[in-house]
């Protein structure tokens, strides 16, 4: 009697759509993550849309080369692209913590967002 309890909480912990939002600045080790975390969810038979690529964000600062500002004006450009993707997974929300169990690169920020249906 117990077990079918446990089986019907299972069940009604199921219904969750987990929206991941993985940045980073390289490219590289962002997709490595997202592939493995897609990997990962559809071995254990879960649902996924994604990754999804947002367009990326590109911080510009641009400064005179010149510290006295003496001499002819010339410029030094700088920008930081930060690369965005977004993975939903249709999972309970215990699943997670081993769907990301693997190393994910340290430049790669991950957030999650945790909605019922």
């Amino acid at each position: 009697n117990e077990k079918d309890k446990t089986k019907g909480e299972e069940v009604h912990e199921e219904i969750q759509r987990i929206r991941m939002t993985l940045r980073s600045k390289e490219v590289k080790p962002l997709e490595a993550a997202c592939s493995e975390i897609v990997v990962r969810a559809k071995n254990q038979g879960f649902e996924t849309k994604g990754p999804v690529r947002i367009p990326t964000k590109i911080l510009r600062i641009t400064t005179r080369k010149s510290p006295c500002g003496e001499g002819t004006n010339t410029w030094d450009r700088y920008e930081m692209r930060i690369h965005k993707r977004v993975i939903d997974i249709h999972c309970p929300s215990s699943v997670v913590k081993e769907i990301t169990n693997f190393r994910i690169d340290p430049g790669v920020d991950v957030n999650l967002i945790v909605w019922k249906q």
